[in-house]
């Protein structure tokens, strides 16, 4: 059996079903444990912007122009001296590199990666300046506003154009990264980096052997070694890197008052099982993406993601197909935050969880308030570096619970033993509990309720499946409860009324659903069209 050892997230708070969850996940793993040399979780693509506090919004910079006691009609000529200053920092760097600007007319019609690419094949990996382009792109600045209602003078945003120069560079730490300056007020900058290329340097530094195809692994001599390198991943020297990147490209920004705020913008943590041949993963990826697209329900693509389906929830919600250079990727969203699988050169599964907003996601923290007091309470996510710690629980928790799923629905013929355990009757204390038929629809109906996502993920009160059983009173659900208590499908929680799923319940709800939707009702479709 491998040994793998997720950790708890903060939604998983039982030992006994933290433990199953846990079973769960091996259990995919297992069913192809002989090709599968282990796991890995990492942080992938990551993208980070770079706010000056004095001048981050509109607000911000209305009260520094006005504690600089500086006219707002000013503001063009202020920022003009700073942005000819942008110019020649970057021209100096690019002098100093022996690199030429690259001018960019138009930035849609060129991938910038393909362009890094083939500079990196003709001047190596070695540390230090790669390539710097020059482009025309929209950016946010602000315009001098007089409100008539108010009679109020101040600053509001609005979109205009500037140069932005992106710097790509190979750093000793982070690996391949780039930096995008823009040349005009409020001069937000945004760094990028990949999450594999800082392990792989990491791993190189303490001697662990490995082979590297652009942003994964295939092989890693010591998995267990590698994961406690990737989940210790610092901000702090993250920090020190950033700021040391501004003082060496773009050194200007240091000198407008109020330093610069660093936070998430976008974030990618991937979680790769690793195969050891194409042909063992293949045909597993075809029939886990065939059956993924009809299973995932958007009540599960929410639990994936330790969220309840609120009624009131407005945003997007689905899944979706995305062709890769790689293949097909299948992908689950909820607002701006979901989980994409796809295989990667043959050889790694991938599981990754991203977001566009930190914020979506929750959890247990320190909130100071208004008034000076602090609590300690559930919250949302810090959108700052800082987070990146707690991101590698709870991302890495969304992934687990992908797996979990992947491992109830691989493989039904390993479950039909299980479908036909709880379609008998079971007696206890002189009563008789008769059995669940997949055929009747009271049953199914059953089956589909505690089969909800937000009822695997977080456990079910009886009123909870009142809502999903329409007709039916809180005593008819009581003995529904019961009846799968007694075989085996549900527990109940201690000195609580709600009740979770057993590692049974959740492969049997699995099963039950995937036979009927995918095998049972489509041959029924074919003979019906057939007669």
């Amino acid at each position: 059996m491998l040994e793998l050892k997720p950790s708890p997230s903060s939604t998983d708070t039982a030992t006994g079903e933290y433990r199953e969850r846990r079973r769960a996940m091996l259990k995919f793993l297992d069913r192809h444990a002989d090709s599968i040399q282990g796991k890995l979780g990492c942080f992938d693509r990551i993208l980070i912007q770079g706010n000056l506090r004095h001048i981050g919004n509109s607000y911000e910079i209305t009260k520094y122009f006005r504690w600089r006691k500086m006219m707002f009609k000013g503001f063009q000529e202020w920022a003009k001296p700073y942005s000819e200053s942008i110019r020649a920092d970057v021209k100096a760097v690019a002098d100093a590199a022996g690199v030429e600007i690259q001018v960019i007319r138009k930035s849609r019609s060129v991938r910038k990666e393909d362009l890094i690419e083939g500079v990196l094949k003709t001047r190596g990996r070695h540390p230090g300046i790669v390539h710097i382009l020059s482009t025309m792109e929209a950016c946010m600045t602000y315009q001098p506003w007089h409100n008539k209602k108010t009679h109020e003078n101040y600053l509001r945003p609005c979109t205009g154009k500037c140069t932005h120069f992106y710097v790509y560079f190979i750093d000793e730490e982070l690996g391949l990264c780039h930096l995008r300056i823009p040349t005009w007020a409020p001069f937000k900058l945004q760094f990028c980096m990949n999450g594999h290329n800082w392990l792989a340097n990491e791993m190189t530094d303490v001697g662990i052997e490995f082979a590297q195809v652009d942003n994964a692994f295939t092989w890693v001599e010591d998995l267990a070694a590698a994961q406690k390198i990737a989940d210790e991943f610092s901000p702090e020297r993250l920090h020190q890197r950033l700021d040391a990147m501004v003082e060496r490209f773009v050194p200007t920004l240091l000198t407008i008052d109020g330093g610069i705020q660093w936070g998430i913008a976008q974030i990618e943590y991937s979680t790769d099982i690793m195969f050891d041949r194409s042909d063992v993963l293949s045909p597993v990826y075809e029939e886990v993406v065939r059956t993924l697209s009809h299973a995932v329900k958007p009540d599960q693509i929410s639990m994936f993601l330790g969220k309840r389906l609120a009624p009131s929830f407005e945003g997007e919600l689905g899944t979706g197909f995305v062709r890769r250079t790689e293949g097909m990727c299948l992908r689950h969203f909820m607002a701006s935050s979901g989980i994409k699988i796809y295989d990667k050169y043959g050889r790694i599964l991938r599981i990754e969880c991203f977001t566009n907003k930190v914020s979506f996601f929750t959890h247990y923290r320190t909130v100071h308030h208004r008034d000076g007091t602090e609590s300690f309470t559930k919250a949302p996510v810090c959108k700052t570096i800082y987070s990146l710690p707690d991101l590698v629980r709870i991302m890495a928790a969304c992934n687990r619970r992908y797996i979990e799923f992947i491992g109830a629905v691989d493989d039904p013929t390993n479950e039909i033993r299980a479908v036909e355990r709880i379609s008998q009757r079971v007696r206890k204390n002189d009563r008789t509990y008769r059995g669940f038929n997949l055929f009747d629809q009271g049953d199914l109906s059953v089956i589909r309720a505690i089969a909800q996502g937000q009822h695997v993920g977080f456990g079910f009160r009886n009123r909870h499946l009142r809502s999903t059983l329409p007709g039916r009173s809180s005593a008819q659900v009581s003995r529904i409860i019961k009846r799968l208590r007694m075989h085996g499908l549900v527990k109940k929680a201690a000195r609580s009324f709600k009740y979770h799923l057993t590692a049974l319940g959740k492969r049997v709800a699995a099963t039950a659903l995937k036979l009927k939707e995918m095998f049972v009702i489509p041959s029924l479709r074919g003979r019906l069209a057939t007669t």
